[in-house]
């Protein structure tokens, strides 16, 4: 007598687990546009890769004989599978199962995913939609006490959430309502996606209603808002959207920080020039300019993959390669306080940073920053606090760094462009600027005496702009070895790859000495 009967059973068990929360429920998930979780993963992962685990954990229902009589699957499908060849972890939430509610979730499943991609240091990729926390209130009911968050034995779910961003890339897509620690598991990713028709929130309209504030799910957590706050980095239309811009950022990071990232064949010419760049940015200091073509130009043909778009918008960042070579970017975008650094905008440089520390990337900064944003708004926001977090990131952080001023490079935060106290490799374009602080502001303060005793102040502050700008002219730097290079702008590719090129060498394998946070 052979196992086939057991065989048998395991496979209707598996049967009865592909059904999810069943038919009706699957059909209502489809109906509102969105696909069912085990669709999700298929499209998230190479054909065919996918090894689910756990498949047969759930509720059973039992006769008096005990034979099974119904089942219904945990809300969490996990397991391993690949991405572009590369063995990943993947784990999601089942939204027709108690609408991926955790009372509803064996907790050990999540869990296992995150340990697995730890301790086989395997990028970790999360597909969200529902809450996945303790439960809802009537959990207190059908337990018959209340959960303790984080109490003995349930915080390492908690610890792995946020560990794991020191070790692996940990990818996460929001694709329907995302709620407490579904909401927290979002945010503690590398790269998190949406969908736009998806919401995410500590807690749903609801719970919110009870503080007076009654708002539809898009009102209180859309795209919108969660972009622009930099909550969720990325927001797209469809979910087949969602899953290719989660491979593709998967493609620039190495599989865990005991690799360095891998470098991709390039047809792309290390030489190209590019004439358009002799007249990218104006002569009038005043005009802007755009910066994204710029990046695009100089960096391999279609390799700028942008993050966090709407958020601290005065600087742009995003990862991207140079002759094969994945980097991270940072370039200033004068269309937005024309460059300035707000206290957003440093959040979002500490977070650049960061990755690029944790995963082995080198940095290249287009630089152009007339300094910290001013004014009360900024002194608000504690500006000069989140500059100083940005200027230690920086200036802490042990990668190869390029700077190439473009234009502006004032203030403190000009100053920061590049870490202190060790090499990076610096380039100015002809158009570059630097100083204190620009002229056009610094003139009334530093010659208002001189400006009031004239008979026309208004010509005499255009013949001390006039012999300033002389003064500071770019070569007269040059000359003092304080800047050193000035360089051809159509020569930047070629500098910059080879940057790439002779960076790679240095890029060292292991954990870095702190840890990337969310």
């Amino acid at each position: 007598m052979n196992w086939q009967p057991e065989l048998d059973e395991l496979r209707r068990r598996e049967a009865l687990a592909q059904a999810l929360g069943g038919a009706e429920k699957v059909a209502r998930q489809h109906q509102a546009g969105r696909l069912d979780v085990r669709a999700r993963i298929l499209h998230l992962l190479d054909r065919g890769s996918f090894h689910e685990i756990g498949a047969i954990a759930g509720k059973a229902r039992y006769d008096d004989n005990n034979d099974l009589l119904s089942f219904i699957p945990s809300n969490c499908v996990m397991g391993r599978g690949s991405v572009d060849g590369r063995p990943v972890v993947v784990v999601g939430d089942d939204f027709t199962v108690r609408g991926g509610s955790a009372d509803a979730t064996i907790r050990e499943k999540p869990l296992l995913a995150e340990r697995m991609a730890s301790e086989f240091r395997l990028p970790i990729l999360r597909i969200i939609e529902g809450s996945g926390g303790g439960g809802s209130v009537k959990t207190i009911e059908t337990t018959g006490r209340a959960n303790l968050p984080g109490g003995v034995g349930s915080a390492l779910g908690f610890y792995y959430a946020t560990a794991n961003m020191a070790l692996v890339p940990v990818v996460a897509l929001g694709l329907g309502s995302v709620a407490g620690l579904g909401a927290a598991k979002l945010a503690a990713s590398h790269y998190s996606v949406m969908t736009k028709s998806s919401a995410m929130f500590v807690a749903g309209p609801p719970v919110v209603a009870r503080l007076g504030q009654t708002l539809g799910k898009q009102e209180l957590g859309g795209w919108q808002i969660q972009t622009r706050s930099g909550a969720v980095d990325d927001a797209v239309e469809t979910e087949e959207e969602a899953f290719a811009r989660a491979r593709r950022f998967l493609s620039y990071l190495p599989s865990s920080v005991f690799e360095v990232p891998l470098v991709m064949a390039c047809a792309d010419d290390p030489a190209r020039r590019d004439e358009a760049l002799m007249e990218a940015i104006p002569r009038d200091p005043r005009k802007v300019y755009k910066m994204r073509p710029i990046i695009e130009t100089l960096v391999d043909h279609g390799s700028f993959f942008e993050t966090g778009m709407f958020f601290g918008r005065p600087i742009i960042t995003g990862l991207a390669r140079l002759h094969g070579r994945p980097v991270a970017v940072m370039a200033g975008d004068p269309y937005h306080y024309g460059g300035s650094w707000t206290a957003e905008a440093c959040q979002k440089i500490v977070r650049l940073v960061d990755l690029a520390e944790v995963f082995h990337l080198p940095v290249v900064h287009l630089v152009d920053c007339p300094g910290f944003m001013i004014g009360l708004e900024a002194e608000k926001t504690a500006t000069i606090r989140h500059g100083v977090r940005a200027m230690a990131a920086i200036n802490q952080c042990s990668v190869p760094w390029c700077s190439v001023i473009l234009r502006n490079a004032f203030g403190v935060a000009g100053a920061i462009h590049q870490p202190a106290g060790r090499l990076s490799l610096r380039y100015a374009w002809p158009s570059a600027r630097w100083g204190s602080l620009p002229l056009e502001g610094g003139i009334e303060a530093a010659y208002r005496a001189e400006l009031d005793a004239a008979p026309d102040p208004e010509a005499r502050r255009g013949e001390i702009e006039t012999r300033l700008n002389k003064l500071r002219s770019p070569f007269r730097t040059a000359e003092s070895f304080w800047v050193e290079e000035i360089i051809d702008p159509r020569d930047t590719r070629r500098l910059l790859c080879e940057f790439a090129d002779l960076a790679g060498p240095l890029l060292t394998p292991g954990p870095t000495h702190f840890a990337i946070r969310p």
